[in-house]
């Protein structure tokens, strides 16, 4: 493990640009971005087109290592390259970002009011290639809508895939979102922070993880984790808040730090000149990091 990147990931101010929007909600993040799903046929065209706005957004001035402190990459971001690097390599050296890769491949149809992780077959081969491309950490993620068996199967299954991404030096991001539209996300949210607090207590003395987690309706819930000597790090995920409420309740979670996706790229379109384009991703960088500061 690269030291830097883990004081990096433990103590560096900013927050995680999360880069990774995958088969499924790249159509949505395109068309979001301004290009609608007639400007390109077949998937081809289309991960070009993504990687050509992730590419936009990492070399961007705005997008610097002061203020933001890891990226999450998908998969075939981190086949690519930026200006002639792996993007991985592209990010820490020449950015000082810590990059983190997306591993899971999905979700399994809700059953007991969650959603866990479908099979991942080739993990263990994908592992070793995150590794061999200077990547630190990874991040997995399930769903959780109301509370239950379903949640505690989301937890063991996290920390299950946590342990096989550990045993090759990498630090997880263990993410089981709870939805912010769950009648009973209050609920959920107790149960899941005892789970969690339970998970981490079972871990190795050296052994460490993040959490990625929906901001909780009661402020600083999770703050036995944010101290936990097993957690290197507790960031938060926008869930579909829009940025401005997602900052807000961010700033009042203590020792949280943002791992934003559609937040961060709100406002953003191709058909922005480079100097609109980096004003805006830098006033949303900006407000971010801000709420990430407290």
């Amino acid at each position: 493990m690269n030291q830097d990147q883990l004081n990096k990931a433990q103590s560096g101010a900013g927050f995680i640009a999360a880069l990774d929007q995958s088969g499924g909600s790249t159509p949505k993040a395109l068309k979001l971005y301004g290009i609608s799903e007639d400007a390109y046929s077949g998937d081809d065209q289309m991960f070009d087109l993504v990687h050509e706005m992730r590419t936009r957004i990492i070399t961007s001035p705005a997008f610097d290592g002061d203020r933001i402190m890891g990226a999450i990459l998908f998969e075939m971001t981190m086949d690519r390259q930026i200006e002639g690097r792996p993007t991985a390599d592209y990010l820490w050296n020449v950015k000082n970002i810590v990059p983190f890769l997306k591993i899971d491949k999905g979700l399994n149809e809700e059953k007991d009011g969650a959603q866990t992780m479908k099979p991942m077959p080739g993990l263990d081969e994908l592992l070793d290639r995150a590794v061999a491309n200077g990547v630190f950490g990874t991040k997995e993620r399930s769903v959780i809508k109301l509370p239950g068996a379903g949640l505690d199967a989301v937890v063991a299954q996290q920390f299950e895939v946590g342990q096989q991404v550990l045993a090759k030096g990498l630090v997880p991001i263990i993410e089981p979102e709870v939805d912010i539209k769950s009648p009973k996300k209050a609920e959920a949210e107790e149960q899941l922070k005892a789970a969690l607090l339970a998970g981490v207590n079972a871990l190795g003395a050296n052994q460490t993880v993040m959490l990625k987690l929906t901001l909780p309706d009661t402020d600083n819930l999770y703050k036995e984790l944010v101290e936990h000597p097993n957690v290197l790090r507790v960031v938060a995920l926008s869930g579909g808040y829009s940025r401005d409420e997602a900052c807000e309740r961010l700033a009042r979670n203590n020792g949280v730090i943002a791992s934003f996706s559609r937040a961060l790229t709100e406002g953003l379109t191709a058909q922005q000149s480079d100097e609109e384009f980096n004003t805006t991703l830098d006033a949303a960088i900006g407000s971010i990091a801000k709420a990430s500061a407290t």
